[in-house]
């Protein structure tokens, strides 16, 4: 190829056509059927018809396109071209007078890698004309997204083989040569262009070995005319250098080819380097692979698509060909893929010319997430040598034909990342209850705060230069922090992740700046939850001494000799829980870089990841609730054990979030008893009678005879009987709290299931009257939630919360968020719980939460993006697919069906089902409204908004703070009354005796005493129809208020439902106006609350 050849430009690739394979294995066949693709969309290629639509409408906005900035840059291709071209041939210069003449003529300093050449140095530098230029990588082959910020372009400008000698691939002396000659066209580009284009030094993709020069527009020009589309683009100029320059075998990755001056032996002692190699080897291959993709999208038609779609599916996931960015890019994506096509020497493609998009996508992510490329190197076509796994972690897809590792630039922890990634996505595509698109291809998740469940930050300059061996990778220093965390936590963590800023382009004027360890390294962790609050590590046996030493060695002082139970003797490290307030995990981190790697770094060291943890009055585990659920196992062995019943009792379940794990506080620890309710259900007999109202008078006959049993057989149990529902005969009229001396207390109600049958006989008799069925159907409905779909949740919630340990910390601090947000009143408790649940049993486009932080962030994340008024909330309690496809679509019927039936919504704004709630309005009929359902939604938003602005440095406090200010009115109430005061109450000054006080905190009749939720249950009731409330629950003394829109000023009338005052109109004393007695409504609810109330702040009259 010629140096006079125009460039090879983007061909038009075809649309995806073609049958389709189902198998995936090595020895698939590809399919020679020329079927279209929307017969394998029909025979289960894709995941569904509108996973299809939803595919090709990305494909058809992402293609890329001929527009104007693509336009402009390839004019500016043109012009680079003819500069480059025209530079003239130099003579030989020693690597002193290189640096001279072009530092002296142009000012251009050479981007020597370091070690930099020796200054008397036997070989010379040379510049002459080059054998090629050309357009490759994405845009060539039309493989680029158009979402991209700025396009960017490579030109390949092949060097003349006849630049480098027989051993220039030793020592670094090609790199020094490649380098001059870069220098040399960057000179040249500078003189000829410098007020059109900007010319700056970038390492590609962060491999400090091979600088490239970057083109773009002047900076100066374009802001000049404004910044517009055409001025978008950049161009990247490589240099490649011809296949057979060297011999492969010389630069196989098992071979040395960095010798110092003292150990110029033999290669086979000598350290491998194999980076450096295939460093070198990736400049040999570029139009070799160049030719491999043009084949690959030759023979099969989906193969451009699918490899814009990987770019997607890897930029949403922040990889990249870039070494800080993983080093699996575009790049590597379409060459992985276009081998897997070929399969190439004697073997069968592993993937069909015959498969679509989504299919190459699909298998290209199977293979990654199934074979260990560090255990087991792929090997895909002959190879000559013997490729072995480095014990490293590196992985390794060898191309036999090229002989090259693919994945030399990857290090082992973007490799385990990569994998996670693929079987994430993976089973999110295999979940039929769950459109994947969106997460797969639309939704960014490299936060770190989203993806991780802790982050350690610390300074890059601490560490030190990165003075790797000669010829190795870089990121040396971040190797050996990987290793040291990687062996100091072990079992705890499931990944380990690092990454840093990446390189940036420099001054051609300047030396490299990017040398300078400068910036902040971050370490993200995935927990496993089940080891990582561990407090006690078993080392080996004291008999195996070299292991035993390697153990000593590795934890110094903290390592210790023990005795166990069983009577081994064992290597052992201690870890105290509350260590100066910090976790096991922290403790350990701190101590493994302090350690070895500095006390510097340590002190330097900072953690995120337990901070919201701490905002939880308990631990962030289900913990907090063990003596919940112990107090009520004795409660159900107490109503067991009671002989004198007249029916044996067939269950009794819980129905409440104290025992469920999620409450906020527990039972035994509250300065009031609130009881958690129970029920109960008895075993059938014929002897109940078939009358809602004798029924609820035999239930009061049971309750009263359980508390006289309860009465003789414990001494530690009060019982009392309590009414309800008076206005309505036919609901449930009693209950019967029980207090143990413990603290524990509990509410029981009866369930009778003859009940639900005459209800539906009420509902549906023509004779009765409206109010009659009106009564019958609040009773229907509250039967069916509190006896029937209540305690199903509380066991299916229960059951999650022993599956995920972060799931009980993650509802409990959403529940505070809810009510430090004054949002207690409108958004029921299961509501809140189906969220949290959702990102477990739902995590994608993650795997499922194993922190607070995370599963509380994601929360607020799902929640910030929910299109209540489109989509319902759906979620699987089970946890297991209990949940099928046909019942999914049973409950998008009903909320399709609730949408035409209320498209104002008025009634159903929320639609909440699940796998034990079908109807999806057991627990959002009527509540919250649409304003307030808008409300959760902004501040969702801003609280997404703070913390990708602040990033590590959130404050935890900042997401549980909204101002007042928002509201028309706010009223402050006594923080005394609420349930975690820490302080007692001073009643009637009944307080300055210390046993009264006791008397009052332990009344048997203060049991269920909620003076807040109470005040705000009646003056939501009395006040209802003028004001809409919101309470701050228990975690925020507060009860704001919003006019409701009908108060505005009206014309008079009679019953309007609100305190209104008359007034004159503008039309004279005939037009009499009713206003809003906003005075009158505020002074009314002081009088209510007496003492509750301290103040009231009217912002808006």
């Amino acid at each position: 190829m010629s140096s006079e050849q125009e460039f090879v430009t983007p061909r038009k690739v075809p649309r995806e056509t073609g049958a389709t394979q189902k198998s995936l294995s090595r020895s698939a066949r590809p399919s020679q059927s020329g079927a279209s693709e929307n017969s394998a969309y029909n025979s289960g290629t894709f995941k569904s018809n509108t996973f299809k639509i939803q595919v090709d409408e990305l494909l058809a906005q992402i293609r890329p396109r001929h527009g104007a900035r693509e336009s402009a840059a390839e004019n500016a291709l043109h012009r680079l071209k003819g500069i480059i071209e025209a530079i003239p041939a130099g003579a030989p210069l020693s690597v002193d007078d290189a640096e001279r003449g072009l530092l002296m003529s142009s000012k251009v300093v050479i981007p020597f890698m370091e070690p930099r050449p020796p200054k008397d140095a036997k070989y010379k530098l040379e510049y002459s004309k080059p054998s090629s230029i050309n357009v490759v990588g994405s845009y060539a082959l039309k493989t680029a997204s158009r979402v991209e910020a700025v396009a960017a372009i490579d030109m390949l400008v092949t060097m003349p083989t006849a630049l480098f000698q027989d051993k220039d691939f030793l020592n670094y002396r090609y790199f020094y040569k490649r380098a001059y000659y870069l220098a040399v066209i960057a000179a040249a580009l500078q003189s000829a262009c410098e007020t059109e284009y900007s010319t700056r030094f970038k390492y590609h993709h962060d491999n400090p070995f091979k600088p490239i020069i970057v083109v773009a527009p002047n900076a100066h020009k374009s802001s000049s005319k404004g910044k517009t589309s055409s001025s978008k683009w950049e161009i990247n100029i490589l240099l490649s250098t011809s296949a057979d320059v060297f011999p492969p075998e010389k630069l196989l990755p098992d071979r040395n080819c960095v010798r110092n001056a003292v150990d110029n032996s033999s290669e086979g002692g000598a350290i491998a380097t194999p980076f450096y190699n295939s460093s070198i080897r990736s400049d040999m291959l570029v139009s070799s692979y160049l030719k491999l993709s043009h084949s690959a999208a030759k023979d099969c038609a989906a193969f451009v698509d699918a490899c814009i779609l990987g770019n997607t599916w890897l930029r949403q996931r922040g990889l990249g060909s870039d070494i800080q960015a993983g080093g699996f890019g575009l790049f590597e994506f379409s060459a992985f893929m276009a081998l897997l096509l070929s399969g190439e020497g004697n073997l069968r493609p592993i993937l069909g010319s015959g498969y679509s998009s989504y299919q190459l996508l699909k298998a290209t992510l199977q293979l990654l997430a199934t074979r260990d490329f560090s255990k087991e190197p792929l090997i895909i076509g002959s190879t000559s040598g013997n490729v072995k796994a480095t014990g490293r972690g590196a992985p390794i897809v060898w191309d036999g034909q090229r002989q090259h590792n693919l994945l030399f630039k990857m290090t082992p922890w973007a490799y385990r990342l990569l994998r996670l990634e693929a079987r994430t996505t993976l089973s999110m595509l295999s979940d039929q209850n769950f459109d994947g698109f969106e997460a797969a291809f639309i939704m960014r998740k490299d936060l770190d705060l989203y993806r991780y469940d802790y982050v350690v930050a610390l300074s890059k300059g601490l560490l030190g230069p990165d003075n790797a061996s000669p010829g190795q990778a870089p990121l040396q220093k971040y190797r050996q922090l990987y290793e040291v965390l990687e062996r100091a936590l072990g079992d705890r963590v499931n990944l380990i992740s690092i990454t840093a800023h990446r390189s940036k382009a420099w001054r051609v004027d300047y030396a490299d700046p990017t040398q300078r360890s400068e910036g902040e390294i971050r370490v993200g962790f995935v927990i496993n939850p089940a080891t990582v609050h561990r407090t006690v590590d078993h080392g080996p046996p004291a008999e195996k001494k070299a292991e035993a030493a390697q153990f000593r060695e590795f934890w110094g002082e903290k390592a210790e000799l023990r005795r166990f139970k069983d009577g081994s003797i064992l290597e052992s490290l201690v870890w105290s829980a509350k260590e100066s307030g910090q976790s096991v995990f922290e403790q350990i981190v701190r101590y493994a870089i302090s350690k070895h790697l500095g006390e510097r770094v340590e002190k330097d060291v900072q953690i995120a990841g337990e901070s919201f943890a701490r905002l939880l009055s308990g631990t962030a585990s289900d913990t907090n609730s063990q003596g919940s659920l112990e107090a009520f196992r004795q409660f159900e062995t107490d109503l067991r054990g009671l002989d004198g019943l007249p029916l044996s009792i067939r269950e009794i379940v819980p129905a409440d979030a104290q025992l469920r794990s999620t409450s906020l506080t527990s039972i035994r620890n509250q300065r009031q008893q609130i009881p958690a309710d129970v029920v109960l259900q008895f075993e059938g007999s014929a002897r109940w009678p078939d009358d809602l109202v004798a029924i609820q008078r035999t239930k009061i006959a049971f309750l009263l005879t359980i508390h006289s049993q309860l009465a003789g057989s414990s001494e530690t149990a009060t019982a009392r009987v309590g009414l309800e529902n008076g206005e309505h005969d036919v609901l449930n009229q009693a209950f019967l709290d029980v207090t143990y001396d413990s603290g524990a207390s509990f509410r029981l109600r009866i369930h009778h299931d003859r009940e639900q049958t005459l209800l539906e006989r009420r509902l549906k008799d023509k004779a009765l009257d409206p109010r009659t069925k009106e009564v019958a159907a609040l009773g229907l409905a509250k039967y069916r939630r509190d006896y029937v779909k209540l305690p199903a949740f509380t066991q299916a919630i229960a059951r999650l919360c022993s599956r995920y340990p972060a799931l009980s910390g993650t509802i409990r601090l959403l529940k505070k968020w809810f009510a430090s947000h004054l949002l207690d009143n409108h958004v029921a408790d299961p509501v809140i719980e189906m969220l949290a649940a959702r990102t477990f049993v739902q995590p994608w486009p993650w795997q499922a939460p194993s922190s607070v932080q995370t599963g509380f962030l994601r929360t607020l994340h799902w929640i910030s993006r929910w299109d209540w008024r489109n989509e319902p909330l759906i979620v699987d309690l089970s946890g297991s697919g209990d949940l099928k496809q046909p019942e999914v679509q049973s409950i998008q019927t009903k909320f399709e069906a609730w949408r035409k039936l209320d498209p104002a919504l008025n009634r159903v704004v929320l639609f909440c089902a699940s796998s034990v709630d079908q109807d999806g309005t057991a627990w959002t009929d009527g509540r919250p409204q649409k304003v307030v359902a808008a409300r959760l939604t902004a501040l969702a938003r801003a609280a997404c908004a703070e913390v990708v602005d602040k990033g590590l440095d959130l404050q935890p406090a900042s997401l549980f703070a909204s101002p007042l200010a928002d509201f028309d009115f706010v009223i402050h109430l006594n923080s005394d009354f609420m349930l975690n005061a820490k302080s007692s109450r001073k009643s009637n000054g009944s307080s300055a005796f210390k046993n009264l006080e006791l008397d009052v905190d332990t009344d048997a009749s203060r049991v269920g005493y909620q003076p807040l939720r109470d005040f705000t249950s009646e003056v939501e009731a009395l006040f209802g129809a003028a004001v809409l409330f919101f309470s701050g629950g228990e975690e925020r003394a507060v009860l704001a208020g919003l006019w409701q829109p009908q108060t505005a000023d009206r014309a008079w009338k009679l019953n309007l439902g609100y305190s209104t005052i008359p007034r004159i109109g503008s039309e004279g004393e005939e037009d009499v106006r009713a206003e809003i007695n906003r005075e009158g409504i505020l002074a009314e609810i002081a009088r209510i609350g007496g003492d509750l109330v301290k103040a009231i702040e009217v912002n808006r009259r």
